[in-house]
């Protein structure tokens, strides 16, 4: 990635960035005081791996990083875990990114959904393993699947309001590098 990015390539890391924000803080907002019997889907989760499986080059590493780590310290999560599962898990996309340009959206919703289970497995087992405190496991899941159902959404949003398209074989951007 040392190609130098242009103006598009920044304006969609904008969009991302107040996007995050957008999420984490409606998350922060207490919306009921009682305990929740399941959870959403981590939106943040599923708009990164849209944006980086269609544009990997629109989310460079350390951009993933600082925002999973932000979300770490405010969500009360242990610092870091979920912060670098999800940087390998889009490290892992950004490998496969030439096959996801000719893959269908069931084929992609399913590589991204074996992605997600993998990371929430490893979360829990390394949690388990530190002995460190954990969500009940209904909860776990529940947030695993609602993750994994509302990826076709959020594709679908990516790419009619944001514009996050997939990348054509060959394209390049206003500066000439390969995207």
């Amino acid at each position: 990635m040392g190609e130098q990015a242009d103006t598009h390539t920044w304006m969609h890391r904008g969009i991302f960035a107040l996007l995050a924000f957008a999420i984490v803080a409606v998350r922060l907002v207490p919306l009921d005081m009682r305990p929740t019997v399941w959870a959403g889907p981590d939106l943040l989760l599923a708009a990164t791996l849209v944006w980086v499986a269609r544009k990997p080059i629109y989310l460079p590493v350390p951009v993933i990083a600082g925002f999973f780590l932000m979300a770490d310290f405010l969500f009360m999560r242990p610092p870091g875990l979920w912060a670098a599962l999800t940087v390998i898990l889009t490290e892992i996309i950004r490998r496969q990114h030439k096959e996801f340009r000719n893959m269908a959206l069931l084929l992609e919703w399913g590589t991204v959904a074996i992605g997600i289970v993998g990371i929430t497995v490893a979360n829990r087992l390394v949690l388990a393993i530190a002995m460190a405190p954990q969500a009940p496991l209904t909860l776990a899941l529940t947030e695993m699947i609602a993750t994994i159902l509302v990826y076709p959404a959020v594709v679908i949003v990516a790419h009619y309001v944001f514009g996050v398209t997939r990348s054509a074989p060959g394209e390049v951007g206003s500066k000439g590098q390969r995207l």
